[in-house]
């Protein structure tokens, strides 16, 4: 049951504990009664001072419950986004109440950061969903439970509900292993992986000399599991110079897929930080299709599966994105070779 105090804006939830919840923590209770809050968001109004019982202020999220008291729980309205919204055009493929999906473009940031704090994915997202945001964490900004990387295009989505991204983080944190998630890329590499279909099962973690750098490592790393398969090859006779891979994601980590393509000798085409020992091969490369891989400004990845079961009805969406213009430019090159 709430109740909203319109001078303050404050919306008051009251929860009396059954049976069943005599001894659970004060901030896992109210998670499980509370609607649309996450158990973080409430552990931190329950530090500031937000929760109650019997009019006695309770600031210890720990706290065990007892089956028949009565809690109060106080929710502030959530502040303005710190991001601001900006009228950045986004490639809506799916919208609802609870989510929305978009098709990145390249080039375009999922988050604001150092050195990016505007011209993001989060900053188009606030001008397009507006109030229907919730305030996720206290603050009304888009759920973002995947990240792809700036230069990579694809697939996102994102939530619009703390119910949503709750629901929706938990099937990413479980990278498909008891759910129906899919993830699958499309990548254009050097040279062709053989055999033509299998796994790349290596650790990552990141370079101690450079941070912004992943690498494989035999300890202290974390699990990075990648499915692929050869789709296509580009060359002619026995003399294969590139092909286009279908990449299927069991973890999901920071740069997996350029990783661990160039780990196994088979960097993806345009990638800076990863296949720069392999520009010499554009050499090889009839005149056209060296000039057009040499002008692609970013790594060939584009996602182009996103399967996951909606968080609210929990009905199983797929969707599918075909290779952008920039990546069809190079098939087309390459499959004239």
């Amino acid at each position: 049951m709430s109740d909203t105090t319109a001078a303050e804006k404050v919306t008051r939830f009251s929860v009396e504990a059954g049976a069943a919840d005599d001894g659970e923590r004060l901030d896992r209770f109210l998670a499980n009664h509370v609607p649309d809050m996450s158990r973080s968001r409430l552990k931190d109004l329950i530090k500031a001072g937000h929760a109650a019982q019997d009019g006695r202020t309770i600031v210890e999220p720990n706290l065990r419950v007892k089956h028949g008291e009565r809690y109060d729980i106080d929710v502030p309205p959530p502040e303005p986004a710190t991001p601001k919204g900006e009228a950045i055009p986004l490639d809506v493929v799916y919208e609802d109440d609870a989510l929305i999906v978009i098709d990145k473009p390249a080039g375009l940031v999922v988050h604001p950061a150092a050195g990016n704090w505007t011209g993001t994915l989060v900053n188009a997202l606030i001008a397009h969903c507006g109030d229907s945001l919730s305030g996720i964490g206290g603050v009304r900004r888009p759920g973002i439970v995947h990240r792809i990387d700036k230069e990579t295009s694809g697939l996102m989505v994102v939530a619009k509900t703390d119910s949503a991204h709750r629901a929706l983080a938990k099937q990413f944190a479980d990278h498909g292993r008891s759910g129906a998630l899919e993830r699958r890329y499309q990548a254009l590499v050097w040279g062709v992986p053989f055999p033509p279909r299998g796994t790349i099962d290596a650790a990552l973690a990141r370079k101690p000399q450079n941070r912004q750098k992943m690498s494989v490592v035999s300890e202290d790393g974390k699990a990075a599991v990648t499915h692929y398969e050869v789709v296509e090859r580009y060359g002619r006779g026995e003399t294969h110079l590139a092909a286009q891979v279908t990449c299927a994601l069991e973890t999901g980590r920071t740069h997996q897929i350029r990783v661990h393509m160039a780990h196994i000798g088979h960097p993806l085409i345009g990638d800076p930080v990863y296949g720069t020992g392999f520009k010499s091969k554009t050499q090889l490369l009839p005149e056209q299709a060296r000039k057009t891989v040499e002008k692609l400004p970013r790594q060939a990845l584009h996602a182009s599966v996103l399967g996951f079961e909606h968080p609210e009805t929990g009905t199983f969406m797929r969707f599918e994105s075909e290779l952008p213009k920039d990546l069809l430019g190079i098939v087309k090159c390459l499959s004239e070779i």
